[in-house]
């Protein structure tokens, strides 16, 4: 399974939620959706521009010259062994936690993120913090498919030791 994250990842995009969840105003025309139409195009302009200079990052010969920009587009990944981070386009692994390094997956919602229905999900180990993953969208849906592939794995490796 793989999610990208939402915009609210990234504090600019936690900023423009909280400006969007203002509900002064009457019925659906209020501050935050004015706002919410006056800005789309600068948070489309991030989203296509994170893909955008991750395109040249890729290229053989000119993309060194594009490695040191900070901008670069990831995914979560859900594998049958592992939850994972993935970097660029060619979706090289950046870091990862073992199903059966978790107990608990937590669910924290920092300000700016409702508007965007996302999330950070917080892997523990008791109360070791071994992973967490940021701004991930419906991130309810994907704690239940990573605590029921953990639930699969943990049975199968118990049942084989």
């Amino acid at each position: 399974m793989t999610v990208w994250p939402s915009i609210a990842a990234i504090s600019f995009g936690r900023f423009l939620g909280r400006l969007y969840e203002i509900r002064w105003g009457y019925g659906v025309v209020t501050v935050g959706n004015l706002l919410a139409l006056l800005t789309a195009p600068l948070a489309a302009a991030i989203v296509v521009g994170r893909f955008a200079i991750a395109i040249p990052k890729e290229l053989p010969f000119i993309g060194w010259l594009h490695r040191p920009i900070p901008l670069d587009v990831w995914r979560y990944v859900l594998t049958n062994r592992r939850v994972l981070v993935q970097k660029g386009l060619l979706a090289s692994d950046e870091s990862w936690v073992e199903l059966d390094r978790f107990d608990t997956i937590e669910l924290e919602v920092l300000p700016g993120q409702t508007w965007y229905q996302a999330g950070n999900l917080i892997f523990r180990r008791g109360q070791i913090e071994t992973f967490r993953l940021a701004g991930v969208k419906r991130p309810e849906t994907f704690r239940q498919t990573c605590l029921k592939a953990r639930a699969g794995y943990v049975g199968v490796h118990n049942a084989l030791a």
